[in-house]
């Protein structure tokens, strides 16, 4: 269906009661039960889940006394907030078909269709001078609309709407009749004019793009360079891990826990990012991203610890969680500075420089993970070499050399040149 033109005042609303003058009618939704049981049956099968893995995820959280025991707990956390998605959306739909009807209000010039359920529910506003060709429709089976039966139908701009359920065609003139009388006009027959048809809707929240103006489409990017603020932040807080093996002998296994814990300050910017985009997508998009992003963290800092920080061939039950703790504690200033540098470039680039123009939330969710993927892969890769030949410092400046050259090439081309619209982006 097109979505452009004229289009209905949209708002979150309370069905409380009206005037006496008030015209309302309530429709009931036309329920399917076998429809209602195979929702029914989804849910289950993806609740089911659900609650096993809470339960697990609260067993762990009870009494985790090692690393392993706390990672379990946060990859089963961050599974069931990424899995829980899906039962809530089914148990709404759920409740949204036994309980859902649609409610029409009619004041003078304006009719009002709520969707929800008793008390709440998504109002339309509609201007009844603008409203075309009122008529009865029986919908064709198996249709989008089939499930109201036979309903009332009425163009505005350039898409179509429908009114009511389970319809006989004398109920359809009746309430032809109550809306004109009702709202005190007339629904007026024939083609909309070229002003009620102009201009394209907006996308769907998760497309959805920020308006861009003619002027900032066409103005130029002053492009970064290594001078550029946010590059200068960068390089220094890269050079604070190098400065830690110099000085102060940090190993391999701190150097690959403090890059592990920079993917973790990615990912908290990048939900900021999403909610910029977004909106209060993010309340729906967040959750998702956390759970997916949480899980592959987790599962990723247990083979760090694993293969660089324990070793291999040592077991200590399980890794104990005050040495972890000290682990983090002692690369404090190095992890201030990651999280400043990544601050920096978000408030000075994506908000400042408006890179959020043209951007989707869908597109933002998915962009941290090809820069930690590859990023990680060249680390993974100089420290098993490191490994092999005995963590001699030449080797750890060696990687962390590679990881400042690898940082600053992609936040100079992420930053450096226009997107075009829809364009994909590189994540920072």
């Amino acid at each position: 269906m097109i979505r452009k033109g004229l289009r209905p005042a949209f708002r979150v609303g309370l069905d409380l009661p009206g005037s006496d003058e008030e015209y309302r009618r309530v429709f009931p939704f036309r329920r399917s039960w076998i429809a209602l049981g195979v929702i029914l049956v989804m849910d289950a099968v993806f609740l089911f889940p659900a609650i096993t893995t809470f339960k697990q995820a609260y067993a762990h959280w009870s009494g985790y006394d090692s690393l392993f025991d706390l990672v379990a707990a946060l990859f089963l956390s961050a599974w069931l907030l990424g899995w829980s998605l899906v039962p809530l959306v089914l148990t709404l739909v759920l409740v949204l078909m036994l309980f859902g009807r649609e409610v029409m209000r009619i004041r003078p010039g304006v009719v009002e269709l709520m969707l929800g359920v008793p008390g709440i529910g998504l109002v339309a506003s509609f201007d009844v001078t603008k409203m075309r060709n009122l008529r009865f429709e029986q919908p064709v089976p198996k249709s989008g609309r089939s499930w109201r039966g036979p309903h009332l139908l009425f163009d505005y701009g350039a898409n179509d709407y429908a009114l009511g359920s389970n319809m006989s065609p004398e109920d359809a003139a009746s309430m032809r009749t109550d809306i004109q009388m009702a709202s005190g006009k007339l629904v007026r027959r024939g083609e909309a004019s070229a002003e009620e048809l102009a201009e394209q809707w907006e996308p769907p929240v998760l497309e959805k793009v920020s308006a861009v103006s003619e002027v900032e489409a066409l103005a130029p990017v002053q492009p970064l360079s290594l001078a550029s603020p946010s590059t200068l932040a960068l390089i220094a807080a890269n050079l604070v891990p190098l400065a830690g093996t110099v000085f102060l002998g940090w190993r391999l296994s701190d150097v690959m826990v403090l890059y592990w814990a920079e993917s973790a300050i990615v990912g908290f910017y990048n939900v900021c990012k999403m909610a910029v985009i977004g909106k209060w997508a993010v309340l729906a998009a967040g959750p998702f991203f956390m759970g997916h992003f949480g899980g592959f963290m987790a599962i990723h800092f247990l083979f760090i610890y694993t293969l660089f920080v324990q070793g291999v061939g040592n077991s200590d039950g399980g890794g104990d969680l005050s040495e972890v703790s000290a682990l983090f504690m002692s690369l404090w200033p190095a992890l201030l500075a990651l999280f400043v540098s990544h601050g920096l470039s978000f408030f000075t680039n994506f908000m400042g420089k408006k890179e959020y123009l043209h951007k989707t939330i869908s597109k933002q969710m998915s962009e941290p993970y090809t820069r930690i993927i590859f990023m990680h892969l060249v680390l993974i890769f100089g420290g098993g070499l490191s490994l092999v030949l005995g963590e001699p410092a030449p080797v750890i400046l060696g990687v962390i050399v590679l990881k400042i050259i690898f940082d600053v090439r992609a936040h100079l081309k992420e930053h450096g040149e226009k997107k075009d619209k829809g364009s994909k982006e590189s994540p920072r």
